[in-house]
């Protein structure tokens, strides 16, 4: 076995050198949309999903804006406030069942551990999901490494 190959398979190796360039979040966490007025918002954190996506209803095209509101009884943050994008776009995204849905995007930020981030979010009904908001690997890409034991590592600094 080559020496590189057995130092990083062996019980001493530990992950403290990625940590200093990554930081790790757990399966869920609370996240903060300081654009959209939302905060404490539950998410699940997702490498299986490629993009992320935010639960909102009332999603339509009015005279080349886009509309929405954000209303979920079971998270007060979720008040029914309407939104109105400007600049938006249109992308096809494979659900987890395997359907190719056509759905709009719009570009915001996002507050994981105290730090602010660019994210690109599809507008979905998730009222059938038990969280309303899904981070997948787009966004996670080169900023955090996922341990699927742990929960709202961001929420409890």
């Amino acid at each position: 076995m080559h020496p590189l190959f057995s130092y990083f398979s062996s019980s001493n190796f530990n992950y403290t050198f990625l940590e200093k360039e990554k930081k790790i979040i757990g399966r869920t966490d609370k996240v903060d949309f300081p654009v959209l007025e939302l905060k404490d918002i539950d998410a699940k954190i997702d490498t299986g999903a490629y993009t992320s996506s935010i639960h909102c209803i009332d999603i339509r095209e009015v005279d080349q804006t886009l509309q929405c509101s954000f209303l979920d009884a079971t998270h007060p943050e979720y008040n029914g406030k309407k939104f109105t994008f400007k600049n938006y776009d249109i992308t096809a995204v494979k659900s987890s069942n395997g359907k190719v849905e056509t759905r709009f995007a719009i570009r915001t930020q996002i507050t994981l551990f105290n730090k602010t981030y660019p994210i690109t979010l599809t507008l979905s009904p998730r009222d059938d999901m038990r969280f309303p908001v899904l981070i997948g690997r787009k966004f996670l890409s080169g900023k955090f490494l996922v341990d699927p034991q742990l929960e709202n590592q961001s929420y409890n600094l």
